[in-house]
């Protein structure tokens, strides 16, 4: 019999689980998140007040039923919890890892006491069913004899891939790098997710039917008229991989770099392999070496890669790191635009910025200066004067004047966001795109002007969060089944239950 604790939410706090001191993991690359004890796990779950419209399920993107997961935890009942956060989340070892939680913004204690710690809750989750032998290859009854080529690894192809090969047809993932991934592998710091993450997740696609094509870069050395020849549906899920760039005197010198360049370059390290390898296929490596070793590091952008440049940079033993960012500093309570249950835009502090970086804001860059012979040696700084609208949101911007300085830097690091997707593979086949550049497919059947191909994840939508490209995987798959499903010749060999299991119909 279920127990209830329908009181939780007053008589505990919310807690996060425990990191290591800053002290002791700025000297490793290792994940520094402790898991929470069977108590404070059985504590935290009862704070689920289980409302009669639980928000929660509106602020994730993939619609996460959270309060029956957390009743779950709360009694112990960790194959009902797996099966519930699976439903409907491809990879919470993900996601319980590294996004923002939009979530816990929209639950409803937090309209006056700290949400419920979902993202913690649904990481012990998926790590429990993994320790329990919950988590199993998924081997479709039938196969449809349809093939779908799936081009790019990252969370949206990932997850259009699984529920693909859920629903019967045989599904290969196309990669242009040595190991699957996307921005996991190659752009998030391993002190947030360690890659033994990503390889246990793959071992088991492959296990369930899923093949991986690595070094294949499509538009490269492989032709997407040959995988339109021998695929019967193709998703493009490829990212937004093109940085945003920053137009100002002196970017050519030396010591100025995107930062996936040196995010990459790390990740290669940490796993042991030589950083500058594979140039002349993969994305964003160069021929140079960039360390922060002994350097003045300046990043420029405020947001999560800037961030992970930080506690890069900090790792590898920087002299001093300073975060621009052009925006002001919020406030720590929500402003009148962003009111319940939206995502807030208040003043955050994440666990690199904690480490010892100095963070300027308001701050406009103006050139990099050189040392006379070609390298980077300072950045040309102003302070900006922002302009508010009466509920608090920015309007306009200008410079202080007399603010305008001069900061030393040896490396800087431009991590402003992205812009597009690649336009070499999209521009050969004359595939449309919107205005910004991305894949043009609709929110409907996620199909492109090219009637075999779809298209989801940020290739398709722009840059986004990692729990938004698990939900266009998703939903991408959905529409590709039925458009394969429009031939009577594959239902033939296809169970019914297998779209039921697949997509949750």
């Amino acid at each position: 019999m279920k127990q209830e604790k329908i009181t939780g939410f007053k008589e505990y706090h919310r807690e996060l689980p425990e990191v290591q001191p800053v002290t002791l993991r700025i000297k490793h690359f290792k994940e520094f998140t402790a898991a929470y004890t069977d108590e404070k796990l059985h504590q935290q779950s009862a704070r689920c007040m289980d409302c009669g419209v639980p928000f929660c399920h509106s602020g994730c993107p993939l619609g996460n039923v959270i309060p029956e997961f957390n009743d779950a935890v709360f009694n112990e009942q960790w194959e009902e919890a797996y099966d519930i956060l699976s439903s409907t989340n491809n990879f919470p070892e993900f996601t319980g890892r590294i996004c923002p939680a939009p979530c816990e913004s929209s639950c409803v204690l937090n309209i006056n006491r700290p949400a419920v710690a979902i993202e913690a809750i649904e990481k012990h989750i998926i790590e429990i069913a993994f320790e329990k032998g919950l988590v199993k290859p998924f081997l479709p009854e039938g196969r449809s004899g349809k093939k779908v080529a799936v081009i790019g690894s990252g969370p949206a192809g990932l997850a259009a891939a699984e529920q693909l090969n859920a629903a019967g047809h045989t599904v290969t993932i196309f990669e242009k790098d040595d190991a699957a991934g996307g921005l996991l592998r190659y752009g998030i710091p391993d002190f947030k997710l360690e890659k033994n993450v990503i390889d246990r997740r793959v071992a088991i696609m492959e296990q369930s039917g899923i093949k991986f094509q690595y070094h294949a870069h499509v538009g490269i050395n492989v032709f997407l008229s040959d995988i339109l020849h021998e695929y019967d549906a193709v998703v493009m899920a490829g990212g937004a991989m093109v940085p945003r760039d920053l137009d100002v005197p002196g970017r050519d010198l030396k010591g100025i770099h995107y930062a996936m360049e040196f995010l990459k370059q790390q990740n290669k390290r940490v796993a042991g392999q030589d950083p500058l390898a594979h140039a002349g296929i993969e994305s964003n490596i160069i021929d140079t070496e960039v360390t922060a070793t002994n350097k003045d590091v300046i990043i420029i952008g405020s947001g999560d890669t800037g961030s992970d440049c930080i506690g890069t940079s900090i790792r590898q033993g920087a002299k001093s790191v300073t975060q621009l960012a052009l925006m002001h500093q919020q406030g720590t309570d929500r402003p009148l635009y962003t009111p319940w249950p939206e995502y807030p835009d208040v003043h955050r502090t994440s666990s690199s910025q904690e480490e010892g970086a100095e963070r300027l804001f308001a701050t406009v860059t103006k050139e990099f200066i050189s040392d006379g012979q070609g390298n980077v040696a300072a950045v040309r700084v102003a302070d900006l004067h922002w302009e508010f609208t009466p509920d608090g949101k920015r309007v306009r911007s200008a410079e202080k004047p007399g603010s305008e300085r001069i900061i030393p830097c040896d490396l800087a690091l431009i991590a402003i966001g992205f812009a597009k997707p690649e336009q070499l593979l999209i521009d050969r086949y004359e595939l449309a795109k919107d205005a910004r550049g991305n894949l043009l497919a609709d929110d409907i059947t996620y199909k492109t002007s090219h009637n075999k191909i779809f298209a989801c994840g940020d290739m398709r939508r722009g840059q986004s969060l990692v729990v938004w490209a698990i939900s266009e995987g998703r939903e991408c798959a959905r529409n590709v089944d039925a458009f394969l499903c429009k031939d009577a010749s594959v239902l033939e060999n296809k169970d019914a239950s297998l779209e039921t299991e697949a997509f949750g119909n």
